[in-house]
């Protein structure tokens, strides 16, 4: 997809510069890639602090299951 964005040129030189991309449009594509996993990251975060996980099995259950 092609769009027109106005993005300052010191972030686009930083943003090309930390990915080490050689295009604008890497760039771009490496940057929403990673802040769309860091707010998977949060969404999952979020969702265990008001779930927690339920462990089935013991510290020691689970190392002799291991040893089997």
């Amino acid at each position: 997809m092609k769009v027109t964005a106005i993005i300052s040129q010191e972030l686009i030189e930083e943003a090309m510069e930390l990915s080490k991309a050689d295009t604008i449009t890497e760039a771009l594509k490496v940057a929403l890639v990673s802040y769309i996993r860091s707010q998977k990251v949060k969404q999952i975060g979020a969702s265990i602090v008001s779930e927690p996980l339920e462990f089935k099995y013991s510290a020691q259950e689970l190392r002799d299951l291991n040893r089997r």
